[in-house]
């Protein structure tokens, strides 16, 4: 079916309150209120592309859950420092020898750019924790120590080092096979394959663990995310070759035990598996009380699961109509954040800034 494109129209109940905000504190807050209580916003799901070839084009598309509608973010590209990547689902980030460049504010409206850190890394972990930007392991030279931690200060703007990946995570301390989750005030690292958890401090610059997160022993890929204040572990079982299902914890934030809340329904694993009926990794990208979860390598079909008032979960999906022939060579990294009044407002009010609805 052709698609086609209209703005993102103020009619939409995101934007009904825009105006709203320019006229009384009482109907500000009444608007709030409804808002609130009556439609409530959810996050979006947020997908960045970025062409394979100079001079490698984002682009941008979001998905609103509350309209059930695909939105065009038109923007100026971002600024090409390398390879773009995402991380525990808020922060976007390219890094190169000599730069870091990042961004984690909902829209990713603002990127930020410093120095890179001392290591040369090729695929470090990432994280934003509080005021912190933590980048561990990934190393790529022989000489430099594998598991090297350093940190970036946002407030003094200055590189620290700090104690190095537990040894354990020697050979898996790339972000391909580490899963990580942030607060803002320490970083998870989960091996993706063992489901082995260690605890980072970037006050005391030191690791805690490890524990165990693997809860089925048929359990072959872990990730972790936060879902609100709610840590979620989501676990493929069976193989690549043979999945047999998808199961959610909720994950203890003291004693990091894991109490089992969710299946994904089989026909919902069946569209995961896409055409080539083949899952050999997921991707989860989370906030509030939604989770997004696809199949990087046939990201055609996203996976969502939002928990109700109870804690239940309830399933669905949602077609990822951005991938097309044009940019299926490209990157897709996902975000999710919430989007509410004040971040389109400071999205319109930004020059070469416009939403368009995909119809």
């Amino acid at each position: 079916m052709e698609m086609c494109w209209r703005p993102y129209s103020p009619t939409c109940l995101s934007f009904i309150s825009c105006p709203a905000c320019h006229v009384s504190k009482a109907w500000r807050r009444a608007v709030s209120s409804s808002l609130r209580h009556f439609n409530r916003l959810k996050p979006w799901l947020v997908v960045h592309t970025q062409a394979s070839r100079p001079p490698y084009v984002t682009t941008s598309h979001a998905y609103d859950p509350r309209s059930h509608v695909w939105i065009e973010i038109k923007q100026p590209p971002i600024k090409y420092v390398s390879a773009l990547r995402s991380s525990h689902s808020t922060l976007l980030y390219m890094l190169s020898p000599s730069k870091l460049s990042f961004s984690f504010d909902p829209l990713h409206q603002a990127w930020h750019q410093t120095d890179a850190p001392l290591v040369w890394r090729t695929d470090p972990i990432v994280a934003l924790v509080g005021d912190r930007i933590v980048i561990a392991g990934g190393t790529c030279d022989f000489e430099d120590d594998p598991l090297a931690v350093e940190m970036y200060d946002l407030k003094t703007r200055t590189w620290d080092t700090c104690e190095s990946m537990p040894a354990i995570l020697k050979d898996s301390s790339a972000s391909t096979s580490l899963s990580i989750a942030a607060t803002p005030h320490h970083m998870l690292v989960t091996e993706k394959s063992s489901g082995i958890t260690y605890s980072f401090d970037p006050n005391t610059k030191n690791w805690q663990g490890p524990y165990d997160l693997r809860s089925d022993p048929c359990t072959f890929f872990s990730v972790i995310g936060f879902a609100g204040d709610r840590l979620i572990l989501v676990g493929v079982i069976g193989d690549a070759e043979n999945v047999k299902g998808v199961k959610m914890w909720e994950v203890n934030g003291e004693s990091l035990e894991c109490g089992e809340i969710g299946e994904m329904p089989m026909v919902l694993v069946e569209k995961l598996k896409g055409e080539n009926s083949h899952v050999s990794s997921v991707a989860v990208t989370a906030a509030d009380d939604f989770l997004y979860i696809c199949n990087p390598s046939e990201p055609e079909e996203v996976v969502v699961c939002e928990f109700d008032s109870s804690g239940e979960c309830r399933w669905g999906s949602v077609r990822n109509t951005i991938v097309d022939d044009k940019n299926r060579m490209g990157r897709f990294v996902f975000t999710c954040s919430n989007v509410g009044i004040g971040e389109l407002q400071r999205a319109l009010r930004l020059e070469n800034r416009r939403f368009n609805v995909r119809v």
